[in-house]
């Protein structure tokens, strides 16, 4: 999987947000391209801010869903969202793009960082699993737009 703290990786997510557009639609899902941007920050803000979303976690889903986040499998498409993220107001197109595009630039520049704070549901994550979950949501999140 690749890893977003990657310079590669982190360039060419660049590239591909850079070719959505307000009329880009998705190949599946719910979310239109204001929402799924605004949808995409949240992980990231996990990772750099320690937000929680109100996110619960259990020994199940510590135990059977942890690793699907940062294996070498991409998400399946219509996954369900957990409640912290759903978006369903309208979001402004340019406004999202620029909020995602600072903070995915933030957590690149964390890349050297050794001690993060245990994810609200999944725990602890070693550097090298925070890019590569980074990369796999915006990864799937791109594929539904077409990008």
């Amino acid at each position: 999987m690749k890893n977003l703290f990657e310079s590669d990786t982190y360039n060419a997510i660049l590239e591909r947000m850079d070719n959505l557009s307000p009329k880009s639609s998705a190949h599946w899902g719910k979310m239109n391209v204001g929402q799924m941007l605004n949808h995409c920050q949240k992980p990231l803000e996990i990772a750099i801010y320690n937000k929680d979303f109100g996110l619960k976690s259990n020994f199940l889903i510590r135990t059977f869903f942890k690793k699907p986040m940062y294996d070498d499998n991409a998400f399946r498409k219509n996954m369900p969202t957990p409640k912290g993220f759903k978006v369903s107001e309208s979001k402004d197109f340019s406004t999202e793009k620029e909020s995602l595009k600072s903070l995915i630039e933030s957590f690149y520049s964390l890349k050297n960082k050794k001690n993060w704070a245990p994810h609200p549901v999944f725990g602890n994550f070693t550097p090298e699993q925070w890019g590569k979950m980074q990369y796999k949501h915006l990864d799937h999140h791109f594929r539904q737009f077409g990008v």
